[in-house]
C-alpha cells in the first residue's frame, strides 16, 4: 500500500498522481490521508471552505474526498482531526496512521523535504523522520520518465 498525505496543495495533488501512477505499473492500493485541524482560519487558508462559509467537518472533509476523487477516483480516502495546525501535530496524526495501515511508501509532497536544513515548522521533515516506511519526495510537476508508468498528462498543470 502507499500512502499520500493530502491538503489540496498543488504538491499534494502531483504526489497522489505520482503514487497513483506508481501504484497502476506496480499492481499496489493507495489511501490518500488528510489532517484536519479543529481551526477554521486553517481551513480557510487550505481553500477547505469559502468566505463566509461555516467551519463544518462534514464540509471540510467533503471538500478534499472530491478533490482526491477528481485526481484519483480509485483512491482510498482518511481523515483524522487534531486540535491544532501546528507542523508537529499534522505530523504525529500523519505518522500515527502511517503506524497503522502500514504503507510500503509514503509519497509526500514538499518543496522543502530533504533539504539539508529542515524548518522547525516542516510537516514534511517530521514525517521523513520515520523508518517505518520508504518516502518518496515529490517537489517537481514533471517527473523522471520512468518507461513502465503511465503518466497522467492531464493533470500536470502547465502553468506551475
Amino acid at each position: 500500500m502507499f500512502m499520500v498525505p493530502f491538503d489540496g496543495s498543488y504538491l499534494a495533488e502531483v504526489a497522489l498522481i505520482r503514487a497513483t501512477e506508481y501504484a497502476n505499473a506496480l499492481d499496489e492500493d493507495v489511501i490518500a490521508v488528510s489532517i484536519v485541524p479543529n481551526d477554521e482560519e486553517y481551513a480557510r487558508e487550505k481553500d477547505w471552505i469559502d468566505p463566509g462559509q461555516p467551519f463544518e467537518i462534514e464540509t471540510v472533509t467533503s471538500t478534499i474526498h472530491r478533490q482526491v476523487t477528481d485526481i484519483a477516483p480509485q483512491v482510498s480516502f482518511r481523515y483524522e482531526r487534531t486540535e491544532t495546525s501546528t507542523a508537529e501535530h499534522i505530523a504525529t496524526a500523519i505518522k500515527e496512521v502511517a503506524g497503522e495501515v502500514y504503507p510500503s511508501v509514503v509519497f509526500l509532497g514538499s518543496e522543502n523535504a530533504g533539504q539539508i536544513v529542515t524548518p522547525l515548522t516542516s510537516v514534511a521533515g517530521k514525517v521523513g523522520a520515520d523508518a517505518h516506511y520508504d518516502l518518496h519526495i515529490v517537489r517537481h510537476r514533471s517527473p523522471t520518465p520512468i518507461q513502465k508508468i503511465e503518466a497522467h498528462a492531464e493533470f500536470y498543470r502547465e502553468s506551475e
